[in-house]
């Protein structure tokens, strides 16, 4: 196996002249990651309107969503890694058709197998945005990776929220249906302009593409602190998705009895998240991730109190999204930042490795959620989400305890 901390062929990041990303390259990218990263979440605002549709139950819609999920995931794992061993503009062109073609398919499916497997191409295929993030922490300057990493993901962050919005707003007006098929142009529109305004980005690894992967185990193996970003990042998104995953559901019942515009509208509430990445950036820029982690761990903790009353409140439920959003997209870009600066030849496998525990995280939420709704209603829900960034700041708490017995802890490590 090859060595990818000491004896890998690659390019050496400071081996050849890197291009620096102009303000215009970074709002191309943050837009990309929005109108992309919005494909893998239109579905969820649409729940009970596909339950309808397709005569299903609320457990078959929940697999809908989670396989969609288990799809981005395993495009993590197997298609995020060639953004280190091949051209990555060329590679995220052909990833953004792939999507395009899944779209079309879930617009066009006549039952629900079908719009279940197109909905499996999409969520493989949307890996693009995660291929862009990491091309935007290296094209970054100096001392800004936290910024420009802030920037793109609050890009992605508001694509995720609009894209609830979009959806009930159309599924509304023009029906489902129409969802899916103007999210195919818009991520064929996408491909075109990155084609037109990023700069070629040659490979910065040298190997076979199965030593690629194996080079991402090894990764895992060998930097503790990827290990632990891993987990707390699976765990805060599992929270994430135990709450959006099942939302629909809720707004659309009794008490709310809400269309699919009202609840579209509703998703704006999270648009405070996009707020919390530029703030995590710039924490992070400064040295202060550790100490972010905890915070923004127990924010999230928090907000699951006024969700588990928005089960009968609209105010305290909006409450409870803005503190829920906040949190976890302020761990998000923290953790973010600290993976990246961790090796500059390696930043898709570390993304890779990152991203894929991550999304499996949400997956194991949403499926979870799912049942425990069917089961026991919003409190099992409400008492699920909140126990993820509870073992958040336990597994930190944990850290700190044995950086202490270690009688190193290094701030901004952890």
């Amino acid at each position: 196996m090859l060595d990818v901390v000491s004896t890998e062929s690659r390019v050496s990041a400071g081996s050849a002249e890197r291009p620096v990303a102009s303000s215009r390259a970074i709002a191309t990218m943050a837009f990309a990651t929005g109108a992309v990263v919005a494909n893998i979440y239109y579905v969820q605002p649409l729940a009970e309107t596909l339950a309808q549709a397709f005569h299903s139950s609320t457990g078959e819609i929940g697999l809908l969503i989670t396989v969609l999920q288990l799809g981005y995931a395993v495009g993590l794992a197997t298609l995020v890694p060639l953004g280190d061993l091949v051209e990555r503009r060329r590679l995220l062109i052909v990833l953004l058709t792939g999507c395009a073609v899944g779209l079309s398919f879930m617009a066009s499916a006549p039952n629900l197998a079908v719009i279940a497997s197109a909905a499996v191409l999409v969520g493989l295929t949307s890996v693009a945005v995660q291929v862009i993030v990491p091309f935007a922490a290296h094209l970054a300057g100096e001392g800004r990776q936290g910024q420009v990493v802030g920037t793109v993901m609050s890009g992605l962050l508001i694509g995720i929220l609009l894209s609830r919005t979009v959806s009930g707003l159309l599924a509304g007006l023009i029906g489902w249906r129409w969802v899916f098929g103007i999210a195919a142009l818009v991520t064929l529109a996408v491909a075109v302009v990155l084609w037109r305004e990023l700069p070629m980005h040659p490979p910065t690894a040298r190997m076979g593409y199965p030593a690629l992967l194996r080079s991402v185990l090894r990764l895992i193996r060998v930097e503790p602190e990827l290990r632990y970003r891993m987990l707390i990042g699976a765990l805060s998104f599992a929270a994430f998705s135990a709450f959006w995953s099942t939302s629909g559901f809720l707004l659309a019942r009794p008490p709310y009895h809400w269309n699919e515009i009202q609840i579209g509208l509703f998703a704006l509430l999270g648009a405070a998240g996009a707020m919390a990445a530029k703030f995590a950036g710039k924490l992070a820029d400064a040295g202060h991730t550790r100490w972010s982690t905890i915070g923004f761990a127990l924010l999230s903790t928090a907000s699951f109190l006024p969700l588990w009353i928005g089960g009968h409140s609209v105010v305290a439920l909006g409450i409870g999204v803005v503190l829920l959003d906040l949190g976890v997209q302020g761990l998000q870009i923290t953790n973010q930042s600290v993976i990246y600066a961790l090796r500059a030849d390696a930043r898709s496998r570390l993304n890779t490795a990152y991203m894929t525990t991550y999304f499996l995280g949400g997956t194991l939420g949403s499926g979870l959620a799912s049942a425990l709704y069917a089961w026991f209603g919003w409190a099992g829900v409400c008492l699920l989400g909140a126990s993820f960034p509870v073992l958040v700041a336990l597994l930190w708490l944990g850290e700190q305890v044995r950086g202490r017995r270690r009688g190193r802890v290094l701030a901004g490590s952890y």
